[in-house]
Formats: structure tokens, C-alpha cells, sequence
């Protein structure tokens, strides 16, 4: 290639190509080695040779359109003008012209070593697409300063370095090519194993590997639970108020939900008789024994050993869903109904999403190896297998100890805020709600002293900048009374002000 460069230097018109030549090597170097300069499109640009208006002009415009037509956004990156001369066939001068045209209208902003970026601060074209709508005040988004959750932990204290340093090292193992085929559907073998022991040192559980299953997040546990266990027709007995997304599990199997009341105790073992008998094709309970959703409560000892009893006469399936068993503030959590020795057919299911962060959608259910059998063969229809990477990397974290310091962080961090928010909200709302402090678990469960629409206030609270969960989230008919306010994901600031806020309408 350069002997050839340099036998091309004879004439002006080879020098030239030349430097046609040179100039498509400097964009491919620059496109193999430098990040910044990787742009994942192409521009979609029309040149009409035979039109009156310079060339230079038309690639101005129609970058213009595309930005006000909502195809470029504010600060999306531009080719080089290299690279997009070689694209659009153009002479670079003309494509730097063009781009002149448009920093200086303010279309563009240029960053040093960086590259060209649209500008940030542009109009809002919507308008102007649409003249003639008149967007209503219901559908104006409004972007809330608090939002109360159901109980997201702070991802701001995740141990993100940790884990990406983790998945680093897994891609520089020797044999790491072995991992990015398919694996077991069930998950990684040795992360089951992982998963195994911390619910059986850690819960009281009896369990091997083989009767672990790792899904993307508890939801899709819920998911392929419900399709393994019910058939159109079959009963799911859910708790009044309760966890609507497993609801919805339990119905897109074609199952028939029978609500289930839940008073101070947990759920009712007496209305759940009266079920039992009136209704013969009850297949399986789904209960959140150990910090009720959304009322927190903790069920019972008693009526723990009284569910597992009817269980076994009944036949049908306990589904334990033990979503935040790690953040327990009492002297030990209560150990999962699925832990008893006496327990027949169970369904435990937990994540990890809580533990680290939410978007690392990693959960699991614990059944038997009939069960987790036909889950399997239900997963392979949607997922061949779940993220063997990000197995990988958590089982290093759990290895090396960084999941148990974490916790011990988490869990102090998190029991810290609980107390300053039981202290704020008695300060602002206690003659105005009943409410008991959780020894567990990351939401406040409030109930107000009189009769109030929870639904309107939600509405009220959104258009001062705090959003609450709408009392349908976890109603079976009629909205429940009471406010599940999650804590730990905002700082004392904002939990101060949202409650003073919350106690001027409540």
C-alpha cells in the first residue's frame, strides 16, 4: 500500500487520490481505535445534483429536518466530516461548509476531541407537527421532585464498581469464550449452588442446587410459576390488598383469583377455611409472609403453622414470595413458611435485584425438582437461559464477601432512614394516620384516621411534585385505605418534605 502511495505521487491528479487514500485510512483507524468516534448510523441524506441550491446547503438542510422531524436529538453525535464525506460522496470541504452552516445557526455545538454533537438548547417542534392539537391538562407528563415507591432500594450505595470490576475479570479468564455459549436453562450450576447454601444457612431451608431455578427478576419467577402449576379454571387464593403484578401471573395462566383478607396478623386462616371448603379447585395461595405487600404486617407463628396444616390437607401450593427478606432491623428475620420441615408443595421465591440494584434483573425460585423441571421446559420457550455473565459476576461478589459487607452497609444505611422517617412522620401526620414501625422490609404502611379518597389526594399530592402509589395498585375492588410510602431510596431531605407536603392535604 505505501509503495504504491508513493509511486502515485507523479501528478497533481495522483496526488490526489492519494490523499483520498490516506483520508479513508485515517477514518478507519480512527473508527477501530477511538471510541468517541463510533457513531451506530448512518445519515439518511438526498443530494439533487440539478438543484439550483449549492450542495453544502442541502446537507445543511437536511440535517435541519431531521433534527425538528425528532430523528437527531439533543446531543446526539455526529459523523466526522471525514466519514460522512466518504458516505455521502462528497468532497470533505463541502461537508465542512455544511457544518458551519450549522454551528453558527446554533444547530450544532462542537466538544474539542470529542466530535459534533446537536445543541442542546433547541425549540420544541412538537408544536409545530401538530398545530392543531390541544394537549389537556391530564395528559401534560409531569415529572414529580418526590416519588414515594413501593420500597426501591438506593442505588446510589449499590456496589456498582464491585460488580463491574468483577465482570472485567470474568472476560479476562482463560476459557472465557466457554462462557458465551449456552448454559442449563435452570442457570449457572455453581451459582445455584451459591444461591442454595445462602437460603439454607441463611433461612433454614434444605435445598440443592437442582432445586434452584435463576430467572431475570422475581416477576419472571412468578411468571413461569404460575404457567408450571395452573391450568384455565384452577383458583389462586391472593391476599386483599396485595402484589398486583403476580395477579396478573396468575391470571395470563387462565387462573381464577379468590381474595384472601389480611388484618394485623396477616392473612385470615379463618376466612381462608371458609375458602377452602366453598371452593373445590384451590390450587395454590400466593402470600408475602414475612413483610406483607402493602401493608408490612408480618403473619403470624400461629397461623404460619396453621397455613402449612391446610396446605398438606388441601393439597394446594404455598407461593412464598419473600421479596425483601435481606432488610430485617429486629434481632433475627422470620425464618420463610417454605423453611418448615413440614411443609408438602411450596413455591419460594426471592431476587437479587434488591440486593444490589434494580436493573440487575436476577431472581429465583426454590420448589421441587418436578417443579423445576417443568419450569425449565416453559423457559426454553421464552429464554433459552438467563445471563450467564451476570451470574458469573454476582457469584465473585458473593465469593469474595462483597454482597455480605454490602448488606451490612445496606442494612444499617436503611434502618437509619426508617427511624428518621418514623420520627418525621409522627412529627407531621400523627394526628392524622395509624401506622406501626416495620422491623423489616423498605416502605411505611399509613392509614388514615378518617375517611379520605386516596385516589384524589394522589392526584393533588402529583401536581405539588410528589407522587404517591394510586390505592388500585394493590386493590382487589375497591381502592384499600392506606398510603404505602417507600423510604429508602430518598434522602432525609426529601422524605421530610414530602411528608409535610402529604400532611397539608391528607
Amino acid at each position: 500500500m505505501y509503495l504504491l502511495s508513493v509511486q502515485l505521487l507523479v501528478n497533481p491528479y495522483d496526488l490526489l487520490i492519494f490523499h483520498d487514500i490516506v483520508d479513508i485510512i485515517v477514518v478507519e483507524l480512527l473508527i477501530a481505535t477511538s471510541p468517541d468516534m463510533l457513531r451506530p448510523w448512518d445519515l439518511q441524506i438526498t443530494i439533487n445534483v440539478n438543484c439550483e441550491r449549492p450542495i453544502y446547503i442541502q446537507v445543511a438542510d437536511s440535517i435541519i429536518e431531521a433534527i425538528k422531524g425528532g430523528k437527531l436529538q439533543s446531543g446526539d453525535p455526529l459523523p466526522g466530516s471525514r466519514q460522512m464525506a466518504l458516505q455521502l460522496k462528497l468532497n470533505r470541504n463541502t461537508v465542512i461548509d455544511a457544518l458551519d452552516v450549522l454551528l453558527a445557526e446554533g444547530w450544532l455545538v462542537s466538544k474539542v476531541r470529542k466530535g459534533t454533537f446537536i445543541a442542546d438548547n433547541l425549540p420544541d417542534f412538537s408544536a409545530v407537527k401538530h398545530p392543531n392539537s390541544v394537549v389537556s391538562e391530564q395528559v401534560v407528563s409531569i415529572k414529580p421532585e418526590i416519588i414515594f415507591d413501593d420500597g426501591i432500594p438506593d442505588t446510589r450505595i449499590a456496589p456498582i464498581n464491585e460488580l463491574a470490576a468483577a465482570y472485567r475479570q470474568i472476560f479476562s479468564r482463560k476459557g472465557r469464550w466457554q462462557m458465551m455459549g449456552y448454559t442449563e436453562e435452570a442457570g449457572d450450576w455453581d451459582f445455584r449452588n451459591a444461591i442454595a447454601q445462602m437460603l439454607n444457612y441463611k433461612r433454614s431451608m434444605r435445598l440443592s442446587p437442582d432445586e434452584i431455578f435463576i430467572t431475570r427478576g422475581s416477576q419472571m419467577a412468578m411468571y413461569l410459576t404460575a404457567h408450571a402449576l395452573l391450568k384455565p379454571g384452577d383458583k389462586v387464593i391472593v391476599e386483599n390488598p396485595g402484589y398486583k403484578p403476580a395477579w396478573q401471573a396468575f391470571q395470563s395462566a387462565g387462573a381464577e383469583l379468590v381474595p384472601l383478607s389480611v388484618d394485623e396478623n396477616g392473612l385470615n386462616i379463618d376466612e381462608l377455611r371458609t375458602i377452602l371448603q366453598t371452593h373445590k379447585s384451590v390450587k395454590a395461595i400466593y402470600t408475602t409472609p414475612h413483610h406483607q405487600f402493602p401493608t408490612t404486617v408480618t403473619l403470624s407463628l400461629q397461623r404460619r403453622l396453621q397455613l402449612i396444616s391446610l396446605s398438606n390437607a388441601y393439597g394446594f401450593t404455598i407461593i412464598e414470595d419473600d421479596y425483601d427478606n435481606e432488610f430485617h432491623f429486629g434481632q433475627r428475620p422470620i425464618l420463610p413458611v417454605s423453611s418448615s420441615e413440614n411443609v408438602g408443595n411450596f413455591v419460594y421465591i426471592g431476587t437479587m435485584s434488591k440486593i444490589v440494584a434494580p436493573a440487575l434483573r436476577i431472581g429465583y425460585l426454590a420448589s421441587s425438582k418436578q417443579v423445576i423441571t417443568n419450569v425449565a421446559s416453559l423457559r426454553k420457550i421464552i429464554d433459552a437461559q438467563g445471563d450467564n455473565m451476570m451470574e458469573q459476576a454476582v457469584l465473585q461478589l458473593i465469593n469474595e464477601g462483597h454482597i455480605k459487607r454490602h448488606l451490612r452497609k445496606a442494612t444499617l444505611t436503611y434502618k437509619n432512614k426508617r427511624d428518621f422517617f418514623e420520627k418525621v412522620i409522627n412529627e407531621h401526620l400523627r394526628d392524622k394516620v395509624h401506622f406501626h414501625k416495620p422491623e423489616g422490609g423498605l416502605a411505611f404502611w399509613l392509614t388514615p384516621k378518617g375517611q379520605v379518597d386516596i385516589t384524589k389526594l394522589s392526584e393533588v399530592l402529583l401536581k405539588k411534585g410528589v407522587q404517591i402509589l394510586s390505592p388500585e395498585s394493590f386493590s382487589f375492588s375497591s381502592p384499600v385505605q392506606g398510603l404505602r410510602l417507600g423510604y429508602a431510596s430518598l434522602d432525609e431531605d426529601q422524605l421530610e418534605k414530602g411528608i409535610r407536603i402529604i400532611a397539608q392535604f391528607l
